[in-house]
């Protein structure tokens, strides 16, 4: 069986690879077209990229709706944090124009990187200055008439509780820009391959649940704290009923 892991994962890789590269002509060409158009497109081919290759290596994706979704309101969608396959959920479950904030260090990977520098807002959590610079982009493009995701712990949550601790920006930032919180599950991602390694890749489902949304109508800066403690509560408590296969 280990052996078989290890074929299925360089398959995986290798495809993933082939993908990226197909795509990566397109991206250069739409990179000229400006922030907004361009990156619409960039965002949609990604979402395309994504479904051929959870095709190829046997992975299900599926969205659930405790409640009906508006793709045409703008959120701020937030969720959490297991695996390197959350990246590509985002584009998967997420069908409307949307920009993630992601790590800038990703953006300095050959070849993958030319994508990810298009496709996402980074951020240098190591710098003041940077994150600050980060929060004016997410903000803008807000106010450009598209919705933001953000992934509040900030990194992996490699314990086995819901969820690590959450970061204040992406509620600060709701409530600046009065925008909803709109908190989603990726349930299997953990499953379907941790943190450790990329060979701990496996075919099966990958759900996201869609959770109700979070109104920030008349918040001040004074309720930042309240309102993560809120989006937490509700996220815990829904990945211990879906029973998330992490949670000890």
């Amino acid at each position: 069986m280990r052996v078989l892991r290890i074929i299925y994962c360089l398959y995986a890789i290798v495809l993933f690879i082939g993908c990226m590269l197909l795509v990566i002509p397109p991206v250069i060409v739409a990179s000229f077209f400006g922030k907004v158009r361009g990156g619409n497109f960039i965002y949609r081919l990604c979402g395309y990229w994504a479904r051929v290759w959870f095709f190829l290596v046997g992975i299900r994706h599926s969205n659930f709706y405790e409640q009906p979704h508006d793709k045409t309101k703008q959120y701020i969608f937030v969720a959490n944090h297991m695996s390197y396959l959350d990246a590509p959920m985002i584009v998967l479950a997420l069908k409307q124009r949307v920009r993630a904030l992601g790590k800038v260090e990703v953006s300095k990977v050959p070849l993958f990187g030319i994508i990810y520098r298009n496709a996402v807002v980074t951020v240098d959590r190591s710098s003041a200055t940077g994150r600050a610079n980060s929060v004016r982009i997410l903000k803008s493009v807000i106010k450009k008439g598209i919705s933001i995701f953000i992934f509040p712990e900030g990194t992996f949550n490699e314990t086995d509780q819901p969820l690590k601790k959450l970061y204040d920006g992406a509620f600060r930032i709701a409530i600046e820009t009065q925008t909803p919180i709109k908190p989603l599950l990726f349930l299997d991602t953990w499953k379907r391959m941790n943190s450790s390694t990329s060979f701990s890749l496996t075919p099966g489902r990958c759900r996201t649940v869609f959770l109700k949304e979070i109104p920030v109508t008349g918040l001040t800066a004074r309720d930042v704290e309240s309102l993560k403690q809120q989006v937490a509560q509700v996220m815990e408590q829904k990945l211990r009923e879906y029973k998330a296969g992490w949670i000890g």
